[in-house]
């Protein structure tokens, strides 16, 4: 996904250059996500089929790894999903800056993942659903996810980054499951952990019919599926039961508000729909039960093309964050702006969504605008390179730097002109004092901190010296004067090496002691 535009030095005309602060080479353009805006969550690599998980003041996000296919003449494939073997975990505290958390590389079958895979049952990973409940005092994590269409699998950890475990060995759902029978295809998850920590998993979609479905199996396919969790979350009790979602087609999805549960689905495209129920969109039943049954509400959602130009399948998760109700959906942003066409790739985006006194849910105005950030970032905190808002086309990758999280990431394949950002980074009255970063090179470069653009304010230079290797790592630190109050801040790199100037682990601000 590489696509580097124009990251050479410029020349300048002479009183341009004479400028102090002012950069003279030419800055890697944005893919998607471009400064100011929060939609697409991420734009250095894909991300589809999200759900959100709410925990200790930050929303992870779990998506299908979509990862763009080539034909053998070098141009993109359509999506084939034939890469949804593993599940991409991003987290934000405010919305805006999202922190990399890599793969979790959860099939195992026939040696995916290179051999690392950690479900050894499953050929796939599609569309994964995670819930955390205290199992015997402390908090566990259950993350549920599709072997393609067939069966549910869950994985367990004690974090939400993991480690993670397959603690059964086999699919936990599957078409011989009490209950399961008719279930055209069985995947696509939602997992909800009532206020009494009883756990449910929703699960389904498909037509039947096969090749040529009927108006009736179109209008009423009744292939959702719900069925009560045992207390340990990895097993089931009792049998499923059907949701008679109307047009029913995939992605189950559900919340709880005022006591009322949500049901929410991508509506299917086919058939003769009433005006109510149209195709592609995600409408939404309620129930007083988290068992139903379900009454259809309404839609709430349009498919992602009505809002960039680029359609596809409708994915969403409903969820609550610091007070406020969020959708998160993909929709084909970034590789629409990379080859012209969505080609089936999708990547993570979230908007508003607003419950009605009347219970029902406000269409959601999708955006590339998003969602404003909701909390300022403290730079004299240790910050991963990895959490970014926005980006001049650098990747990220897994790092053996020591002392980070669970499956530390790296900035890298950085050249002269990328960049990374942060939105909204509070240095406070006094001001900061030095930045230093965690830095691995075999050539070196250099790395100017400017104040809210890549041309902004200059306020220090780090100069990175060759570490001895890509990932042999030495902290280094330079002063820096002038960052004080609130900017988005941006990290930019420069150097004369055409290949990757040096990898990035996290950086950190010191404060001045005295105004």
């Amino acid at each position: 996904m590489k696509m580097k535009c124009g990251a050479c030095l410029l020349v300048l005309v002479l009183f341009m250059s004479c400028i102090p602060g002012k950069s003279i080479l030419a800055a890697s353009t944005t893919i998607a996500k471009h400064v100011g805006n929060s939609n697409p969550l991420i734009d250095h690599h894909l991300g589809a089929d999200p759900f959100a998980l709410t925990y200790n003041g930050r929303v992870y996000i779990y998506m299908s790894s979509d990862d763009y296919e080539y034909n053998s003449n070098g141009t993109i494939k359509d999506n084939s999903f034939a890469n949804l073997n593993k599940v991409f975990v991003i987290s934000s505290a405010d919305m805006v800056n999202w922190t990399d958390h890599g793969a979790i590389p959860v099939a195992g079958a026939n040696g995916a993942n290179g051999g690392r895979g950690i479900a050894k049952w499953a050929g796939a990973s599609w569309a994964p659903s995670v819930a955390v409940k205290k199992i015997n005092g402390k908090d566990k994590f259950f993350l549920y996810f599709a072997n393609g269409g067939g069966g549910i699998g869950v994985l367990t950890a004690d974090s939400p980054t993991g480690p993670w475990t397959d603690p059964i060995g086999k699919a936990l759902v599957t078409t011989s499951t009490p209950g399961m029978s008719g279930v055209v295809w069985l995947f696509d998850p939602a997992v909800f952990v009532d206020d009494d920590g009883t756990g449910y998993l929703y699960a389904g979609g498909g037509i039947p019919g096969g090749s040529n479905p009927t108006q009736e199996q179109w209008a009423n396919p009744k292939t959702a599926r719900v069925i009560k969790l045992g207390t340990d979350m990895t097993s089931v009790v009792g049998s499923a039961s059907v949701i008679d979602a109307p047009f029913m087609f995939e992605d189950s999805g559900i919340h709880k508000h005022n006591g009322k549960y949500y049901y929410s689905y991508c509506i299917n495209f086919s058939g003769a729909h009433p005006a109510n129920i149209p195709p592609g969109e995600i409408g939404y039943m309620t129930s007083s039960s988290p068992m139903g049954p379900f009454t259809y509400r309404g839609h709430f959602l349009k498919n992602p093309g009505a809002f960039f130009g680029a359609g596809g399948n409708n994915h969403h998760a409903v969820f609550n964050f610091k007070n406020e109700w969020y959708v998160v959906y993909h929709a084909q942003t970034v590789s629409f702006a990379l080859f012209g066409a969505g080609k089936g790739y999708r990547s993570p985006h979230i908007n508003k969504l607003v419950h009605l006194a009347d219970g029902s849910i406000q269409e959601v105005a999708a955006n590339y605008r998003g969602v404003s950030q909701l909390a300022n970032l403290n730079p004299y905190n240790r910050v991963e390179a990895e959490t970014f808002a926005w980006n001049g086309r650098i990747l990220t990758e897994k790092s053996s730097a020591p002392g980070g999280p669970e499956n530390n990431q790296n900035v890298t394949s950085i050249h002269n002109g990328d960049w990374i950002a942060v939105g909204n980074a509070d240095f406070g009255t006094r001001g900061a004092r030095t930045f230093k970063a965690n830095v691995a090179s075999t050539a070196g470069g250099k790395i100017e901190v400017r104040l809210d653009s890549v041309t902004g304010k200059l306020v220090g230079t780090l100069n990175v010296p060759s570490t001895g290797g890509a990932q042999t790592w030495r902290e280094i630190e330079t002063t820096v004067s002038g960052a004080t109050g609130v900017h988005n801040v941006y990290f930019v790199f420069t150097g004369n090496s055409s290949g990757n100037l040096f990898n990035v682990d996290y950086w950190q601000f010191t404060q001045n002691e005295h105004r």
